[in-house]
């Protein structure tokens, strides 16, 4: 296995890459640079392996593996052929090709494709098919050709344990960046009053647990020449940091159904025993015994939903129960519209971040611990 360091690109949900950034950064990854799109760390086979497993945030972890400078398509052939292939891919393993092409003289990206599959099939020994686990992606841009392979396989917010699903369901690995945005470390309650199919709740919990976000599925570099099993099943039994008794996690959602698959969700997370589900509406939801913590919401949004007119009424009252029963707790609020936001009544702090979601423009609004005297229900 090459131990020469490698560029190791964390992709990111657009507008959190800088909490991806601090991610990275909390759990001792060296990181180079953040950009639109993602996160560049520096590091080796096993930090790619350690990163699928153990990162709450990234979409997919991408390994640089190589470039070469290719002007035309001949160029291009020769390079890829030359390219050693065969330390990173096994022989048989299929593959699939894809490439980009930007400001360079080669700008076919299919042709471009085609002629870096061939060399890997005839050089690398690994027959080419679109469906393939093992994904190569090419990058041509100002003629200079960067090879990478992604790592992960399947998005890295399919952790292997939501089966049941609501409607819309927030994506895992958005919640945990949510969350960290919030100023969430997994040593406070979180409650979330609408929570679907408990998204929030039961990433909160694990990151509280010191569960491993990727410990119930595989990955694509399991099929590549530089994966070592018994070492990577050391680092899956290694123990994340936890420090002492983990909170409580509380959800709740006027939709049965919604409560149910929550329920179902957590159990095959692992995280029954913290968490707990029950079918109210926001108007019932009352504080939880115990220290405050932070609330995590992520409403019906107007343009999902057709007419806004009714959801003020729900966002009014919303802003109520939190104002009167929750005070100390923090709130952190996904919604697409300011209107929506501001019919709470609650203070936000600064402007909102805004986070591509579901080709959605959605904006988190946080606030500050909420006036102990707003607590008077609690």
């Amino acid at each position: 296995m090459n131990a020469e360091p490698f560029p190791i690109f964390l992709v990111a949900i657009p507008g959190l890459e800088q909490a991806l950034e601090a991610e990275a950064r909390a759990a001792g990854f060296a990181v180079v640079s953040r950009e639109t799109g993602g996160v560049t760390l520096s590091g080796t086979w096993p930090d790619v392996w350690r990163a699928n497993l153990e990162l709450r945030g990234a979409s997919r972890v991408l390994a640089r593996i190589g470039s070469f400078h290719a002007a035309h398509l001949a160029q291009l052939d020769k390079r890829a052929r030359a390219f050693p292939w065969k330390t990173i891919l096994r022989p048989g393993i299929p593959v699939a090709v894809e490439a980009t092409c930007r400001k360079s003289k080669i700008y076919h990206s299919g042709a471009a494709a085609q002629r870096i599959a061939t060399a890997i099939a005839e050089e690398g020994g690994a027959p080419i098919t679109e469906d393939a686990v093992i994904v190569v992606k090419a990058r041509i841009e100002k003629d200079l050709c960067t090879i990478s392979v992604d790592t992960s396989g399947g998005l890295l917010h399919k952790r292997g344990s939501k089966q049941a699903m609501a409607k819309a369901p927030l994506r895992e690995t958005m919640a945990a960046l949510l969350l960290r945005e919030c100023g969430y470390t997994g040593r406070e309650p979180v409650l979330d009053p609408m929570c679907g199919s408990g998204t929030f709740v039961i990433e909160a919990a694990e990151w509280a647990t010191g569960l491993k976000p990727g410990r119930n599925r595989a990955f694509a570099f399991e099929h590549l020449a530089t994966f070592d099993a018994v070492r990577f099943q050391s680092l899956k039994n290694s123990p994340l940091h936890r420090s002492g008794e983990p909170p409580r996690f509380t959800g709740s959602d006027r939709d049965a159904g919604a409560v149910r698959a929550s329920t179902e969700n957590a159990a095959r997370a692992g995280v029954a025993d913290v968490t707990s589900f029950t079918c109210k509406p926001v108007s019932e939801v009352m504080r939880p015994e115990g220290p405050p913590g932070l609330v995590m919401i992520n409403p019906p949004y107007g343009l999902r939903i057709g007419d806004k007119a009714p959801l003020l009424d729900l966002y009014a009252t919303l802003g109520r129960v939190l104002r009167e029963r929750f005070g100390g707790w923090r709130v952190g609020l996904f919604t697409t519209d300011a209107t929506l936001a501001r019919a709470t009544g609650l203070h936000f702090r600064g402007k909102p971040l805004t986070v591509l979601h579901g080709g959605l423009r959605v904006h988190l609004w946080k606030t500050a611990a909420l006036p102990a005297s707003a607590s008077a229900a609690g």
